[in-house]
């Protein structure tokens, strides 16, 4: 069980091992608020858009996903591709907001 993450935070959920050639999911968590510019505050105050507008994923150096989210994309967004298992590398996520703001996080994808 993952305890709470704080904004910005993400979480790569990948199989404990593959074996080459083997089609495996990679999951993508990301702490994000996601504020839409539509909502307001118990003020009656608007809260600002503030959207992650890019996701990208990467495989031992190879693009895998490239994702343009939307205003329409729930808090907390949550990610999944497939991919087919080469050699042992790194996932790499890195993600931008509409605020200039970057996040990227990583795991090691094990393949014997």
């Amino acid at each position: 069980m993952v305890g709470p993450m704080t904004p910005g935070q993400a979480i790569i959920s990948l199989p404990s091992a593959a074996r080459p050639g083997e089609t495996v999911e990679v999951r993508v968590l990301i702490a994000h608020p996601m504020e839409t510019g539509l909502r307001s505050d118990d003020a009656g105050q608007t809260v600002p858009r503030h959207i992650i507008r890019e996701v990208v994923v990467e495989y031992a150096g190879t693009e895998v996903l490239r994702a343009e989210l939307s205003p329409a994309i729930t808090a907390n967004p949550y990610l999944s591709v497939f991919l087919r298992a080469g050699p042992s590398g790194p996932v790499v996520c890195r993600w931008i907001d509409d605020r200039g703001r970057e996040g990227r996080a990583q795991a090691l994808l094990r393949v014997a």
